[in-house]
């Protein structure tokens, strides 16, 4: 069970230095504001207000996202076909909040989870917050991103919520999904959730939107690894959902 203000707290639990950062700006700022001419204090405080409401929006959204709507709840995975006593693998990458909600929602699913995370490839710091402040799910499979430990055509769903975006090679990201190809069966779908490099995101996270993939890049990956689009769902505004199968149509 979620807590309330949970995932907004996490974004600044997991990013905190960069909000101490914010706060020791806005204050140095404010102090020197008052000794400058009126002029200059205009200016500065000026950059103060901008610097205050972009942190204000950015954990507003993040409210929002991770909170408010049904992301967490997977109300939206109603419009996905899962079979009751499904194969599926969850993939993350150091940080895991989704698995013990997918055993609810599936409870007869044969679940298995997966991490790739790889601290000499994978060097978001936050990563690494995360991963001490939240146990694995029980039984989590270490992995790598070029094997998947799992049989040719043996997975009825992959699942792949909020990690994929760290494989910030290209090279390294199409051989992922090519991995997940391989193991997915002919009638197969891959579930992947992100949010995109976009206009909106960037409205929510000013420069931090430079860390996730455009649109462009994710159907560039998925066709290089011979998987295509059957559906998108938008959660929010600033999350989508693609749904991937083998051949393009849909199950």
């Amino acid at each position: 069970m979620r807590k309330p203000y949970q995932g907004m707290l996490n974004v600044i639990r997991f990013n905190w230095p960069y909000y101490i950062l914010s706060v020791i700006f806005i204050l140095t700022a404010l102090v020197i504001a008052f000794r400058l001419q009126q002029e200059l204090r205009r200016v500065v405080i000026a950059v103060v207000l901008l610097v205050a409401l972009l942190n204000i929006i950015s954990l507003f959204v993040s409210w929002f996202i991770y909170d408010h709507s049904s992301l967490y709840r997977l109300t939206w995975l109603d419009q996905v076909e899962i079979e009751r006593e499904a194969n599926i693998i969850n993939i993350n990458a150091g940080f895991d909040e989704t698995s013990v909600l997918l055993k609810n929602k599936f409870p007869g699913a044969n679940l298995t989870v997966l991490d790739f995370y790889d601290p000499a490839k994978h060097t978001e710091v936050s990563i690494k917050r995360a991963g001490k402040a939240y146990p694995p799910y029980p039984n989590t499979q270490k992995t790598g991103t070029d094997r998947l430990p799992c049989r040719n055509d043996s997975v009825d769903n992959v699942f792949v919520i909020f990690s994929a975006h760290e494989i910030r090679d290209d090279e390294e990201r199409v051989t992922f999904f090519k991995e997940i190809s391989r193991v997915l069966t002919a009638e197969g779908q891959v579930i992947v959730t992100e949010h995109l490099r976009d206009a909106a995101n960037f409205f929510a996270y000013n420069i931090g939107f430079l860390h996730f993939h455009s649109k462009k890049t994710w159907l560039k990956t998925f066709d290089a690894a011979g998987l295509k689009v059957t559906a998108e769902i938008k959660i929010t505004p600033f999350i989508t959902t693609f749904i991937l199968n083998k051949n393009g149509t849909a199950s």
